[in-house]
């Protein structure tokens, strides 16, 4: 399928919905169609806060009015006359291609010299930009040698691009069947102990005879190797359902446990354990001969590693368990580069929200002397209008006869006791000084703080109203 190749009904309705701002909907079958147009460049497709949000590019807008990729070879030529002339694409333009490689080549420059870096909670359009820059250095070979760019969202929030070491998973020199093959022994003999407890427990690798056999000599061979490198083999934890359930019969108690159709080993590599198990590939086929497939599953890897080998044409367990065991060996060096970075993250975050904090306190405090200031300013406005008051009753009461007015001696008692609240009042009388601040609480912080929550940097503040 090439990226010009026509569009079905449901993409391209899909196309039209996205493009008039309806957002992406939960359905798989609309989520495949989206990532199908992503592939033909026609939608960005990015992760938010947990929502998956889609956009329509310049290329999906020129499919939507035109009827076709711009980069169909077929509308290649010159317009006819009187026809509308196709734009370029944007990927073409001059201008568009020196600004991208600029950009690819400035990153790729960084992650040389720093190995990581670390984009604090991207906006869609910053984290956008990014990933175009690494797809950038991907396709033009801008990559140094032996190296290959790795992208991880930490605590779902921070964007991390790194530089690693060796090729990437999916190429060729990294298939299965380019790994050196783990001898296998032919009988079960000498077996390690983790492997002959396994063999003993008849309630784990419930199979057929001959998969049974064939699964523990693939266990006996890979934990041969793997003690010849150094590494530990161990028996893998069990649910203690497994081991205590019991059921009654005619009174009796007697002990069972179910049966498990695959058999599992724990490979201690380094600080790091990863489960390996072995289980039949389709135990509910009819089919004979898909019946006696095995299959090899290493736990999900978090940077989307390969975990599942199986029987193929192509191959046998017997001929990739080298590449099982190397992949083990990867996510190790992986997981201890993993464990540096998100600690090194970790303390990046502590100080950007101590720094926030910090930011937020002096604001916190701005706003309680502002406080303040407002308050006084709001007395001296009172206590003038007041004062201001008083000196009209005082030129009232001079114009008045003391003997005539019944109301003289009330009124002159009343001028002296507003004559001292105005006193009062008026923040001027002395001279006043800076106030003392209290420590800010954490409500009063939260507005100063952008997303950041009071109460540590691993946590968010989430309110609508920030």
């Amino acid at each position: 399928m090439r990226r010009w190749s026509p569009l079905n009904d449901r993409q391209r309705e899909l196309l039209r919905r996205l493009d008039a701002g309806v957002e992406l909907g939960l359905a798989s079958a609309e989520r495949l169609s989206a990532y199908a147009l992503r592939d033909r460049g026609l939608l960005t497709i990015g992760r938010r806060s947990g929502a998956v949000r889609a956009k329509v590019t310049e290329a999906g807008e020129f499919y939507l009015e035109h009827g076709h990729h711009p980069e169909d070879p077929r509308y290649a030529g010159a317009p006819q006359s009187g026809a509308k002339r196709r734009p370029v694409p944007y990927s073409e333009r001059a201008v568009a291609a020196r600004a991208r490689r600029a950009k690819a080549a400035e990153l790729i420059e960084r992650l040389v010299a720093e190995r990581r870096v670390v984009i604090p909670e991207p906006d869609e359009a910053t984290e956008a930009e990014y990933l175009r820059a690494v797809d950038y250095a991907k396709r033009h070979d801008l990559t140094p040698p032996g190296k290959r760019i790795e992208r991880l969202r930490l605590w779902n929030r921070d964007l991390q691009i790194s530089l690693e070491d060796g090729p990437h998973h999916n190429a060729k020199s990294q298939r299965p069947e380019s790994v050196p093959p783990i001898s296998v022994p032919a009988q079960l003999r000498s077996l390690h102990p983790v492997v002959g407890a396994l063999k003993e427990d008849q309630c784990r690798l419930a199979v057929s005879a001959p998969l049974r056999s064939r699964a523990l000599r693939l266990f006996q061979g890979l934990c041969a190797e793997a003690v010849k490198r150094g590494y530990a083999v161990r028996e893998h934890p069990m649910d203690e359902n497994y081991r205590s359930r019991a059921y009654g019969y005619d009174g009796a108690h007697i002990p069972s446990r179910p049966s498990r159709r695959e058999g599992e080993l724990d490979l201690v590599v380094g600080d790091f354990t990863y489960t390996v198990t072995i289980k039949q590939e389709f135990p509910l086929s009819e089919d004979p001969e898909r019946a006696q497939s095995l299959m090899v599953e290493l736990p999900y890897s978090r940077s989307g590693r390969r975990g599942k080998w199986a029987d193929r044409k192509r191959w046998r367990l017997e001929d990739v368990l080298g590449a099982v065991l190397r992949e083990v060996e990867v996510r190790s060096r992986e997981d201890a580069q993993r464990r540096i970075d998100e600690k090194q993250a970790e303390e990046d975050r502590q100080i950007r929200w101590q720094a926030a904090m910090d930011s937020a306190r002096k604001q916190a405090i701005q706003a309680q002397l502002a406080t303040v200031l407002r308050e006084q300013a709001q007395d001296w406005h009172r206590a003038r209008k007041l004062s201001q008051y008083c000196d009209a009753l005082e030129d009232r009461l001079a114009v008045s006869d003391e003997s005539a007015d019944p109301e003289f001696v009330s009124t002159q008692q009343w001028l002296e006791w507003a004559r001292a609240y105005v006193g009062s009042l008026d923040p001027l009388r002395e001279l006043p000084g800076m106030p003392a601040p209290r420590d800010p609480e954490a409500e009063e912080m939260k507005p100063y703080l952008r997303g950041w929550s009071p109460r540590g940097s691993e946590e968010q503040d989430r309110s609508w109203g920030r």
